[in-house]
């Protein structure tokens, strides 16, 4: 009878493997900084930036800004296009390095609630789509040809692993295989 022991191994690293995927199949997320490297003031168009990317469940917004100048509040639609923030606040960010981490499919809306400081444009609103692993795979590159690099939604080249689909037939091969022993 031929040893099993490599099969065993292989299936186990090949479970192991898989099994660790799967947890961390959804948790890639990205990290925008508001307002990039102007942050968050005056000074910039937020609508203009906000427009740059595509927000995913599980991104992270950092509002960066000297404390005490500016603050960040999450708030209604009704209290964004009013400015008026003596309703409709989710959420107050007072610390000059907030982040606020998207863990909804939905609209988003931000103010700067210092006097005349919404009014003025620092206020802008974000569609925030469903889970980043619906997204549609790149196209597989040409016979021979190397894939360019991904890059993110900041412009920097992305770390991408396997997909939930490659360590469920990772798992099944290795499975096949041992089976066939």
């Amino acid at each position: 009878m031929e040893d099993s022991k490599p099969c065993r191994y292989f299936s186990s690293v090949c479970t192991i493997l898989a099994v660790l995927g799967l947890l961390v199949s959804g948790a890639a997320s990205e990290v925008y900084t508001v307002g990039d490297s102007d942050g968050w003031n005056s000074a910039v168009d937020y609508g203009v930036w906000s427009q740059k990317y595509n927000f995913s469940v599980g991104d992270v917004l950092v509002f960066k800004y000297v404390k005490g100048q500016h603050d960040v509040y999450e708030v209604t639609e009704s209290t964004f296009r009013s400015c008026d923030t003596s309703t409709g606040v989710l959420a107050k960010h007072t610390s000059g390095n907030d982040q606020v981490t998207l863990t909804e499919a939905k609209k988003y809306w931000f103010v700067c609630n210092v006097a005349g400081h919404c009014l003025g444009g620092m206020r802008f609103g974000i569609v925030v789509k469903g889970s980043i692993t619906a997204e549609s795979p790149a196209p597989a590159p040409q016979s021979g040809a190397l894939a360019p690099p991904q890059i993110n939604k900041n412009g920097d080249q992305a770390l991408r692993g396997l997909s939930l689909w490659d360590y469920l037939i990772l798992l099944g091969v290795s499975i096949q295989l041992c089976s066939v022993q």
